[in-house]
């Protein structure tokens, strides 16, 4: 099935297919938090790693189908979305507490932008350092762009009181993905 959503060839339909699975990745992170809490005993930031479960599914898939790295990186990168996960939850939180006098709805964006240059600046990072990834920062760029901007909807999502839904993972997790298959694209091509 993941080779049925997605397909090495990323022409706008197939971009479209990898912003689709971000969308159900990210529907499904939040769902996540009720099921990782009834697991007692772990730490707190191994609790945010399993979070991102879904979308570290999506990664591993599109390095597996979208680059040339051999099999084992595409484990590699989905560590490393869930590392960056807890990075930019930590980063968020840091910024909201360093912005304590600000409006709740100012310290909210500053929040998620910082959480969405961290999380997707650390993947972009940690997927370039990969065999096959590419070593162009350009390639990135348009990654941590959109991932920064998509963060800003932390405002939306806390404005809401979203708990077990959510604005800003579903078009956090189907912009990113949809720039990391161009990125990992272009590596293939290069």
């Amino acid at each position: 099935m993941a080779e049925a959503i997605i397909s090495p060839d990323t022409s706008r339909n197939d971009l479209l297919k990898v912003a689709s699975a971000g969308v159900i990745s990210g529907i499904l992170t939040p769902l996540m938090v009720p099921l990782i809490d009834r697991i007692a005993g772990t730490p707190g930031d191994f609790r945010i790693a399993l979070v991102a479960i879904p979308f570290a599914v999506l990664v591993f898939i599109l390095i597996r189908r979208l680059s040339a790295n051999p099999w084992w990186a595409a484990w590699i990168g989905a560590l490393v979305t869930m590392i960056a996960f807890v990075a930019a939850v930590n980063a968020a939180i840091f910024i909201d507490g360093q912005a304590d006098n600000a409006a709740k709805a100012a310290r909210n964006v500053l929040s998620g932008l910082a959480g969405g240059f961290v999380g997707a600046g650390l993947m972009a990072l940690g997927i370039a350092l990969l065999p096959a990834g590419p070593r162009d920062a350009a390639a990135w760029l348009p990654m941590l762009a959109t991932g920064t901007v998509a963060g800003a909807l932390l405002a939306i999502d806390n404005a809401l009181d979203l708990d077990l839904a959510s604005v800003l993972y579903p078009v956090w997790q189907a912009g990113v993905g949809a720039m990391l298959a161009l990125a990992l694209r272009r590596a293939k091509l290069s």
